[in-house]
């Protein structure tokens, strides 16, 4: 189930991201920064109706709106016991729509796993086509200024 997160789920998408952090395959966020940020999340968790799996917060995605008519997709993580369901093209397409509904044309995504953004329809392109407001992160990142994420974007 795809829902938008609560202050409940901060400390498990921190969790989540962490994890992933840990092995290099996307950027980590400081707790502080979920809780700053949780209108941006959406969430995957597995039914609730039970179950052994029940309950858990197994994926998350984040839209977060840079510019006029710029917004970027960041901080997608599923659970590896989850991967290959689904869950992750969910949660971008969540993404995706709500950018729709706010007018947002262009979204973007820096990412180590471009295939799965092309798959969706994104394609890559040069970060320098990229407005400088959205590098405003960039500057606490460990890999500043030496970022080797791949630059997508998604334009309908």
């Amino acid at each position: 189930m795809i829902r938008n997160a609560t202050m409940a789920d901060i400390k498990a998408i921190h969790t989540l991201l962490s994890h992933f952090a840990a092995q290099g395959k996307l950027l980590g966020r400081a707790l502080s920064s979920l809780y700053d940020q949780l209108r941006d999340f959406k969430v995957w968790v597995s039914d609730e109706d039970g179950g052994p799996e029940a309950g858990i917060l197994a994926g998350s995605a984040a839209l977060h709106v840079c510019w006029e008519n710029l917004a970027e997709i960041r901080s997608l993580a599923v659970l590896e016991g989850f991967q290959g369901q689904d869950i992750g093209t969910g949660l971008v397409r969540a993404c995706l729509a709500e950018a729709e509904a706010l007018g947002i044309s262009q979204v973007f995504t820096l990412t180590y796993q471009p295939g799965f953004f092309k798959k969706m329809g994104f394609r890559e392109i040069d970060k320098n086509e990229l407005p400088h407001k959205v590098w405003s992160d960039c500057i606490n990142c460990p890999k500043f200024p030496d970022c080797n994420e791949i630059a997508l974007i998604w334009e309908p």
